[in-house]
């Protein structure tokens, strides 16, 4: 079941003495949440009408209705989240927070290799961190030749895995 609100960074600051708000944000960049005019708390059980800005590698936000340092530091340390609806998301990109948990599965027997812990950002191709059945840690490499589909529905994603993957093969 995928999540209805992502986390999509944290209040860590203020900026300013008229309660601009500085954000740690987690997507692709700050420039991506400039597109949202409401962000919420609390996993979506509260709302916040924003206006944002990139500012370096944080983002820059005022909430309407917090115009004082005082107010704005009162959110500090809080985690903000957007709602999957107003995203769209081109063919073949997908949420990092969907893609950690799934089972890594083998496509043609089945086996379950693990979990994905986390995805890391290298530049090229995104690498899938797994941690396996043995509880060491595996790096997939998120390349055609190895992923075959990832299916959120049954949780998992399936690959071919590449000679030497799972092993210490020549």
């Amino acid at each position: 079941m995928l999540k209805q609100y992502l986390e999509a960074g944290k209040i860590v600051g203020t900026h300013g003495v008229r309660g601009e708000m500085r954000v740690e944000c987690w997507c692709n960049s700050p420039a991506f949440l400039t597109k949202f005019k409401t962000l919420y708390l609390d996993e979506g059980k509260s709302s916040l009408s924003v206006t944002c800005r990139p500012h370096k590698n944080i983002v820059l936000m005022t909430v309407k209705g917090v115009s004082s340092i005082e107010e704005a530091d009162a959110y500090r340390g809080r985690i903000l989240y957007i709602d999957r609806a107003d995203v769209r998301l081109s063919k073949g990109e997908h949420f990092v927070q969907d893609i950690i948990g799934l089972k890594v599965t083998d496509v043609d027997t089945a086996e379950v290799y693990g979990v994905v812990n986390d995805v890391l950002k290298t530049g090229s191709n995104d690498v899938y961190e797994m941690r396996g059945e043995d509880q060491k840690m595996y790096y997939i490499p998120v390349i055609p030749d190895i992923i075959d589909r990832l299916d959120f529905e049954a949780g998992a994603v399936y690959i071919r895995p590449m000679k030497g993957l799972f092993d210490d093969a020549d």
